[in-house]
């Protein structure tokens, strides 16, 4: 079965066939480097993670690139308001974005270019765009691009551009109004911008924040490439934008497939700085989130739908991890004791759980099959109906499906010794065995582990 997107450009799901066999250029809008970034921001990351996890589990060699936004309205207005330099001011959140991303276990991408160290690229593409006549100068010296000039201006939004007058533009970075204007590729210096600008043709002066992406993709990805992610409030203004000039700058095709992720809502509102109802990862730590369970709960909505964030999701995603904790460690210990009947169900679930992945990344109902497959699993086991064939099924099944989640803790974080005493106190706890569990539970400490039960599963701590 072949891989299938829901294009944004096409607003279709379609066969993904990339422009190389076997190869997949992929780049993803990075964040604006003027503050911390948010679960929000994180769940388009992750959506993006998950994609770049499952086209290298199926056999891509995936080139990843994301840029980092560290000049635009928003850098400039900070460092002024805080009095930083803007690239110290740059540099800190850069720093905190690559912690968080570790901290969530995101795969970095192969390069994250910043847009301070790409202007010369820029000013080519923005060259390019006036030799053609697709951008105009105004009179205070900053290029804007002509959307009148570009027929297909509002293909990636829908947007009907019938009524647009060329003598409307907009010189923000940043807008969110329906009806499409001339966008600024350049813009003149102004006294604000204090010591941040650059020399051009045209006089001194700093790129928009649309041309940036454009510039930066081309370099490393060439001019036309497989897919181009980010979040659905990219779609417009800025991704339209970046089609518009990467098409009439360079000229031929630039995206095959646009993938975009639906809002993270708190309450009924998109979180986001500008409404200020949002948290932060180092905040959901400090309130009892794990990084496996806060990657759970951003994965497991499929990314085109929006998800109502709580900070109940918590104990939801925690409960679930445990289970797959549990029948991972319960299969581990059965190899020590194999007996049983060959259960071949087991060697058919990963097949059926690519076939939902391969439909749009259909994770839902991925989900429904692990589970499904924990439940008989789980029966198999306390029936002495699995062999150790069967349990080596198992396990690897887990273990592909954690190429994609990375929820399984890593042998490094709990001994296996300790982990299998904690599995038989499970077990023995279901059993109402307590004399059992009581002295599981001695072992551990004598080990020097603490095992704490909780509503969603042991929790276990080396003793302090």
């Amino acid at each position: 079965m072949a891989i299938k997107f829901y294009n944004t450009l096409t607003r279709k799901i379609q066969d993904f066939q990339p422009l190389k066999q076997g190869k997949v250029k992929l780049y993803t809008c990075g964040p604006t480097v003027y503050n911390t970034a948010h679960i929000g921001n994180f769940r388009t990351f992750l959506f993006e993670d998950l994609l770049k996890r499952y086209l290298t589990l199926r056999g891509f060699k995936v080139t990843h690139i994301m840029n980092l936004t560290d000049v635009d309205d928003r850098t400039i207005n900070e460092a002024n308001r805080t009095g930083e330099p803007i690239s110290e001011l740059t540099n800190k959140y850069i720093k905190q974005f690559n912690d968080d991303l570790r901290t969530l276990r995101v795969q970095p991408a192969d390069h994250f270019p910043r847009a301070t160290e790409h202007v010369r690229e820029m000013i080519e593409l923005v060259t390019n765009l006036m030799d053609s006549g697709y951008a105009y100068q105004a009179q205070d010296g900053s290029i804007f691009f002509a959307i009148d000039k570009y027929p297909l201006y509002g293909q990636l939004a829908h947007i009907d551009t019938n009524q647009q007058r060329s003598t409307e533009r907009v010189e923000s970075d940043d807008y969110s109004k329906e009806n499409p204007r001339d966008f600024t590729l350049w813009k003149a210096w102004k006294p604000e911008d204090g010591e941040v600008y650059w020399d051009s043709p045209w006089g001194r002066g700093r790129p928009g924040w649309h041309i940036e992406c454009s510039a930066m993709a081309t370099k490393y990805l060439g001019r036309h490439f497989d897919i181009h992610c980010g979040g659905v409030d990219n779609i417009f203004p800025h991704h339209e934008n970046e089609i518009a000039q990467s098409v009439c700058g360079y000229g031929g095709k630039f995206v095959n497939y646009w993938l975009h992720s639906e809002h993270l809502l708190l309450g009924d509102d998109k979180m986001s700085k500008s409404l200020g109802n949002f948290y932060r990862i180092a905040e959901l730590l400090r309130e009892g989130f794990t990084p496996e369970s806060l990657r759970y709960v951003l994965l497991t909505t499929h990314y085109r739908s929006k998800l109502k964030f709580t900070l109940d999701k918590h104990h939801e995603a925690q409960k679930s991890i445990q289970r797959i904790h549990e029948i991972h460690r319960r299969l581990r210990e059965f190899l020590d004791d194999s007996r049983g009947q060959n259960n071949d169900r087991l060697n058919n679930e990963l097949d059926e759980f690519y076939r939902h992945m391969d439909n749009d990344l259909d994770i839902a109902n991925g989900l429904a099959v692990i589970f499904d497959w924990i439940r008989r699993t789980n029966a198999a086991l306390d029936n002495h109906e699995l062999d150790a064939d069967a349990a080596r099924a198992g396990i690897h099944f887990l273990e592909t499906i954690d190429q994609l989640l990375d929820i399984l803790p890593e042998d490094s974080e709990v001994p296996e010794k300790i982990m299998v005493l904690v599995a038989k106190r499970t077990a023995a706890r279901r059993d109402r065995d307590w004399a059992l569990a009581d002295d599981l539970r001695d072992q551990l400490i004598s080990a020097g582990w603490e095992v704490k039960d909780t509503a969603t599963g042991p929790e276990v701590h080396p003793l302090k």
